[in-house]
């Protein structure tokens, strides 16, 4: 175990024991993205009923960090409705585990906590253009999620 104050208990229990780990067939959403700094790897799949999301999963691999922090994620949307999570902030994603103190302190780490986030940004903002044909809904998903870190 790091000495590192960022690899809190939480995050290595998350990182060994994620929340919705795995792959959902034929998904409403699915996004994939990576972190090639670090090595992170995953893909998101959620699937949608009405406006709400009714199952979350995600596959892949990376550092503690990013495992928690998207187990985390899937854990916070489960449930909630596509405008609520649409409007998901990275504070809220990073006081969930105590990690604020990245955003100035670990350029680097930012990246692995922020990477399932800016993945569900980029694949509710294809849901609702793609799938959807709503450009309005999805308001500026695009640029927040190309401009979280």
């Amino acid at each position: 175990m790091s000495a590192d104050p960022i690899y809190t208990e939480m995050i290595i229990e998350y990182s060994r024991n994620p929340s919705n780990f795995g792959k959902i067939e034929n998904p409403h959403i699915h996004r994939h993205d990576s972190n090639p700094l670090c090595g992170d790897s995953i893909d998101l799949y959620v699937n949608v009923d009405g406006n709400k999301i009714t199952e979350v999963k995600f596959d892949g691999k990376g550092c503690a960090i990013c495992m928690a922090c998207t187990s985390v994620l899937t854990e916070m949307i489960k449930g909630k409705n596509l405008e609520e999570v649409k409007n998901f902030k990275k504070d809220d994603l990073l006081s969930e585990l105590g990690l604020e103190h990245l955003i100035k302190t670990s350029p680097v780490r930012i990246k692995c906590a922020l990477l399932s986030l800016k993945a569900l940004k980029y694949g509710i903002y294809s849901y609702f253009v793609d799938k959807m044909n709503d450009t309005e809904a999805a308001g500026n998903l695009k640029e927040e999620a190309a401009s979280l870190y």
